[in-house]
């Protein structure tokens, strides 16, 4: 008889328990969506971040003394530990260096060049043969292959055979050359340690050149006598999960000391995985918590939603209520009827919604910025989402019966006393709860913005989800929304008084109606302002993710591409790198840099050197970080220092000068190019008396570079004798032959300081305009625009402040900086009888801001040997990143779940509003009232409680998202943003959401107007 009856009782209000089923399936679904989605997410960042590691980051290496003797039984140790601290074992390889041997020929030279021989295992799989073949084990001779660039340096050739001598041993060795090989990336991570190997010759206190690289058996026989061995790791990661970074790190860690355990005390063990791991680990933790502020703030809204539904079923079953209790119906009868009510709303939903999660989650991955990402979930139903199914639906059941269960103690008589009273308060602002609830979110939002995410320090010393922190947003939202509620009796007596005043029936009759009853408007207002809140929260976080992914790589990169590397190479020289960077393809503008760590007055700082002529065009500031603008700074910067300088004429490559000393002394010519790169030119030790010097402009190009001309001569730098002075003066120049005739040029240098003389008079003199970052101008006690004293590099100049920035481009996160115009501080070097500062660094700006064909360019010519930083690839490796860009997809579903629980609780409310009072407007119809003033009155009410939802949701979103969003913007590894993240409210977008949410809402009461009025509205058929 129970289970009849209750399926009748609940198909006898129909749109009520379909409401209430709507309301669980699409709550119960969407936070079964949001769970999967988390986890997919944190394990898809993890896999992305392992498979886009680089070598440096996840292999380890072991290096210990060996001799042939000790090798064996500590390479099997060494295995062994590696082995056993990874999941899968890794592939482990072993490399040698010998001690250094002189080149054949040179043995009893005083400084003879060396000859290093090497072993690498696997070799043949990251380099390939230009010629002859890879060295065998034999007993006669050692055969060895040699890379290409130490067999061009040596003059080497496969076949070739020769004896050398080692510098610690006199045993001589016969070498058979096997063959020329080329690695496959010289520059790369794996070589970072192995400069001889990549570059072929290492030139220092002594040229050593090779390795010769033989097989590990030949190298252990005949050269392992006390040599430092190697032994790398290199795991495969791609399939860890989030559980195993935590234990793998701790793995890795223990290596060396396990190591030491089994008596090798000389094992060194080095490596960036636990570090890197441990890392990844909260960042998973804090993408997942950060991911739980959309699910706690769906949790409440579908809890309010699901509640409001319940009491209006509960207030449409009053009198039903009453009326069984009356006949002899206890609680336990009525409880058990409204708990079986619910279970059969709710049990469908726990078992379907598994099932519906997925094909959602492929409809938010298909949004366009989450698709380009390039993350693809492919989540399916496991017993973790069946118990979030589960436990969602029966605490919605839970909220469905409580109404019910509270009205179920009062008699007929109570129902009916109770029936026509309507109070202007609720309880909660009654009991002052709202404020209560109010105190709590403060206390949680500050704390979120103290510690700048949702996770904290747990008391065993681990990381953990801050229950507190986390709800913040949550109960932030709750309370402005229950604050809000405190206008609408206030605000409907407002529209009463003035609706009052007019002659028109509809607005003066809807104002009255919701002031007479305000708390049957509050429910469905809290509810919209909720959805709206959340909506509009959600757009402003995603857009301010987007935009702080751009101004971090804008950042990062400092201009549309920056490159970095050695400022001299074989194939670009000095002058000719900035030739062959301003040829790119797309490159508008380029700009020698220089970037050192400097001590400034005792403050670690980075000194930057830009071109202030090409500031405004290669420089990217964001607006907010500076009160003055790019190019102000620009021009503050270019007032500085200026060196003179004769210009020479036509494209020369070679230079002759006639000089005369009293006393010998070594001499350096400092010339620069058209693009501002300074060099200075050995010129030698000049002779007491009168001498010619001829230099050769070309090797400052390199093999490939070209000079970028005009070149100009900016002076010339003396080192003084160990005691008394030395002058030398210029009587003569020359320019590939032709006679030159530039100002007369004479320095006296005198012990101990070098003394530097220019070709021109400075062009302009005076403090060096500088720009600082805030921490370091308060450390300093600088303010902009003041003149002071500061130490770099121990030497005390003058300094204007051009500009402050808070942030310093390319600067890492609290690194303090100064900026100062290329020109000016090579200026001032010279002035100090310093060598001009290198180009450590080329700033390029393309056009469009679209570096792709500079970059491609580049590639096909990794001889360069350059870094490149691209801003719009960093941009969308940042974008890319599924741990950062993950709660973007959360916000998404969050968002679009809250607008249909507006409109369906809005679609809800209105239908029974409007059943419940059939009545009321068919007097009104008896009464003359027209059905369009019907309308009015019923859009009229309506009306107001969409305008003060959309106004208040708004408002509370745009207070939310002051406070919150900025705070949960964070980096892929869980750290602040650098720049600090600016909040960024899409208002074309909101207002566009808004509109469309106003227009269905607006056509929710038309299609209930127009219902009444296809059932006529007559007084005789509703009595």
């Amino acid at each position: 008889m129970r289970g009849p009856l209750v399926v009748k009782r609940a198909f006898s209000e129909p749109l009520l328990l379909l409401a209430a089923f709507g309301s669980i399936l699409l709550a119960t679904t969407t936070l079964v969506a949001l769970t999967m989605y988390a986890s997919s997410i944190a394990d898809a960042g993890v896999r992305r971040t392992m498979e886009t590691a680089s070598f440096r980051q996840t292999a380890a290496a072991v290096s210990a003394p060996v001799t042939a003797e000790t090798y064996p039984k500590l390479d099997r140790a060494v295995r062994a530990r590696l082995a056993a601290a990874y999941p899968t074992a890794p592939q482990i390889s072993t490399s040698f260096r010998s001690d250094s041997y002189a080149m054949p020929g040179q043995e009893r030279r005083r400084t003879p060049e060396l000859l290093r021989f090497g072993s690498y295992e696997g070799l043949d799989r990251h380099a390939k043969l230009v010629s002859g073949s890879w060295p065998a084990a034999r007993d006669d001779v050692v055969e060895a292959a040699i890379s290409l660039s130490a067999a061009s340096a040596t003059g080497f050739k496969p076949g070739q055979e020769f004896t050398i001598v080692s510098r610690l041993a006199p045993r001589p060795v016969k070498v058979r050359v096997s063959g020329v090989f080329q690695l496959d990336d010289p520059y790369g991570e794996r070589w970072a340690g192995e400069q001889l190997l990549s570059r072929g010759v290492e030139r220092r206190e002594f040229t050593t050149y090779g390795p010769l690289m033989v097989s590990r058996d030949t190298f252990v026989s005949r050269f392992a006598t006390s040599v430092n061995a190697t032994w790398t790791a290199e795991p495969d990661l791609r399939a860890l999960t989030p559980a195993q970074l935590r234990p793998l790190a701790t793995a890795v860690a223990e290596v060396g000391g396990k190591l030491k355990e089994d008596g090798c005390t000389g094992c060194v063990v080095t490596t960036r995985l636990p570090e890197m791991l441990t890392q990844l680990d909260t960042a998973s933790l804090v993408a997942r918590s950060t991911m739980l502020i959309p699910v706690l703030q769906l949790l409440l809204l579908a809890a309010y939603a699901l509640m409001l539904t319940a009491r209006l079923l509960a207030d449409h079953r009053r009198m039903e209520v009453a009326l069984l209790r009356s006949r002899g119906a206890g609680t336990a009868r009525l409880a058990a009827l409204a708990g079986g009510e619910a279970l059969l709303v709710a049990l469908p939903c726990a078992v379907v919604a598994p099932f519906l999660g997925p094909p959602l989650l492929r409809l938010v991955t298909a949004l366009p910025w989450i698709e380009s990402s390039g993350v693809r979930l492919t989540p399916s139903p496991d017993l973790g989402t069946f118990l979030v199914s589960v436990g969602v639906a029966l605490a919605s059941a839970v909220l469905l019966m409580l109404p019910a269960l509270a009205g179920a103690r009062r008699t007929y008589v109570e129902e009916q006393t109770a029936r026509g009273r309507s109070g202007g308060r609720g309880l909660i602002e009654r009991a002052g709860a709202d404020v209560a609830l109010l105190v709590v979110a403060a206390l949680a939002i500050w704390q979120l913005q103290r510690y700048g995410a949702p996770v904290t320090a747990t008391a065993g010393g681990g990381l953990g989800i801050d229950p507190l922190i986390i709800s913040g947003p949550a109960l932030a939202l709750l309370t402005g929304g229950m604050l809000g509620l405190r206008l609408v009796p206030r605000v409907s007596r407002l529209a009463e008084r003035l609706t009052s005043r007019r002659a028109s029936l509809a607005p003066a009759l809807g104002a009255w109606q919701v002031s007479r009853r305000p708390l049957k408007y509050a429910g469905p207002a809290l509810l919209l302002t909720m959805a709206i809140a959340i909506g509009v929260v959600s757009m402003a976080t995603a857009s301010t993710w987007r935009a702080s992914q751009l101004d971090q790589a804008r950042h990062q990169a400092g201009a549309d591409l920056r490159l970095s590397g050695p400022a001299d190479g074989p194939e670009l020289g000095t002058l000719g790198r900035g030739t062959a960077f301003a040829g790119l393809p797309g490159v508008t503008a380029v700009s020698p840099a220089f970037r050192g760590q400097v001590d400034v007055s005792g403050e670690d700082a980075v000194l930057l050197g830009l071109d202030a002529a090409r500031l405004g065009q290669v420089f990217q500031l964001r607006e907010d970080l500076s009160a003055q603008q790019v190019p102000e700074l620009a021009r503050a910067l270019a007032a500085g220092p200026r060196a003179g300088g004769f210009e020479l004429p036509g494209r020369p490559t070679s230079l002759g000068l006639r000089l005369t000393a009293d006393a010998e002394v070594p001499l350096r010519l400092v010339l620069s190019d058209a693009l501002g790169v300074w060099q200075d030119l050995p010129v030698g030790t000049v002779k007491a008396g009168e001498s010619a010097v001829e230099l050769d402009l070309r090797p400052l190009a390199g093999r490939t570079g070209k000079i970028s001309y005009p070149l100009s001569l900016r002076g010339i730098i003396a080192t003084p004798p160990q005691e008394g002075s030395a002058s030398v003066t210029l009587t003569g120049l020359s320019a590939d032959g032709r006679s030159l005739s530039p100002p007369p040029v004479s320095v006296k240098a005198t012990a101990p300081s070098q003394a530097a003389a220019g070709f021109a008079p400075p062009a302009a003199q005076g403090p060096l305009p500088v720009v600082l970052t805030a921490d370091l101008a308060a450390s300093l006690k600088l303010a902009a625009g003041q003149v002071g004293k500061a130490s770099v590099d121990r030497r005390v100049i003058d300094v204007r402040v051009a500009g402050i920035v808070e942030r310093m481009p390319t600067a890492l996160p609290g690194q303090r900086a100064m900026l100062a115009d290329w020109g000016a501080l090579q200026a001032l070097e010279l002035t100090s009888a310093q060598p001009p500062r290198p180009a450590t660094e080329w700033w390029l700006a393309a056009a469009g801001g679209d570096a792709s064909a500079a970059r491609a360019a580049l590639q096909r010519a990794p001889e360069w040997d350059v870094t490149a930083v691209d801003q719009r690839e960093l941009a969308a490796r940042l974008q890319d990143d599924p741990l950062a860009s993950g709660l973007q997809g959360a916000l998404m579903l969050g968002f679009a779940a809250a607008l249909v629980f507006a409109a369906l609780g809005f679609l809800v409310n209105a239908a029974v509003a409007a059943r419940e009072r059939m009545a009321e407007f068919a007097i009104l119809r008896a009464l003359g009232v027209s059905f369009r003033q019907v309308f009015g009155l019923l859009a009229i009410e309506q009306a107001f409680v969409v305008v003060l939802s959309l106004a208040a949701g708004t408002g509370l979103a745009v207070v939310i998202g002051v406070l919150v969003v900025p705070h949960i913007v964070l980096t892929g590894q869980a750290s602040a943003v650098t720049p600090d993240v600016v909040l960024h409210i899409p208002w074309g977008a909101t207002a566009a959401v808004l509109a469309l949410v106003a227009v269905v809402l607006f056509a929710i009461v038309a299609g209930l107007a127009r219902n009444l009025r296809s059932q006529g509205l007559d007084i005789r058929e509703v009595q």
